[in-house]
């Protein structure tokens, strides 16, 4: 994505956010920082085993501190898993949302749905939340979406295949990133004319 942005976006920006480190699946610990590329800047607010209802009370923060005024979002699959249902992760969103604009009122927002993953493959009522609850995130971005603050809901990338795009059967490999980012390069160009088509 930063590298898309780079070509395309045709003027200054800036990647930001509290953390630097990355998941090190060797100690399953945020601890690496083998970034694949050297050069891509090493700030983010992404956390292994996090969603909505952990990023909810921290994103006003990382908002205000850093200025960020877009925020490319994919979250949800831990919550379904572990914490929330559906109805419950979906009213995360709105709390996320809520707090990124006050810390930003102009904030501009793309949110993922989540996207398939192996649990949902072999779970069906594990299924019919993560279904359920990309209806009601699409629901929420319509719902919530304002002139001054703008809400994009990305679209789950068409060719995304587990067994090709991830590592694990949920979490992406190199293929499924393009595709992710894609995603949300897309989104941005067909919606805010920002940036342009994403060619990986």
């Amino acid at each position: 994505m930063w590298q898309h942005l780079r070509d395309t976006h045709g003027a200054p920006f800036a990647v930001v956010g509290p953390r630097a480190a990355l998941h090190d699946k060797a100690t399953d610990t945020p601890t690496s920082y083998e970034y694949a590329d050297p050069d891509f800047p090493r700030a983010h607010l992404a956390g292994w085993g996090e969603g909505w209802l952990h990023m909810a009370p921290l994103v006003g923060e990382a908002v205000r501190a850093h200025r960020a005024d877009v925020l490319l979002v994919s979250l949800g699959l831990i919550d379904l898993g572990f914490y929330t249902n559906a109805e419950q992760t979906a009213e995360n969103v709105g709390r996320f949302v809520a707090e990124a604009r006050a810390a930003e009122p102009r904030v501009r927002m793309v949110l993922l749905p989540v996207i398939p993953n192996v649990r949902a493959q072999s779970d069906p009522a594990f299924a019919d939340q993560v279904a359920l609850f990309n209806e009601l995130l699409a629901k929420t971005a319509a719902d919530l979406d304002e002139p001054r603050s703008p809400l994009l809901l990305a679209s789950i990338p068409p060719s995304y295949d587990i067994d090709a795009d991830t590592y694990d059967g949920t979490h992406p490999n190199a293929s499924g990133e393009h595709k992710i980012a894609a995603a949300f390069a897309d989104a941005m160009y067909q919606g805010w004319d920002l940036g342009g088509p994403y060619e990986g």
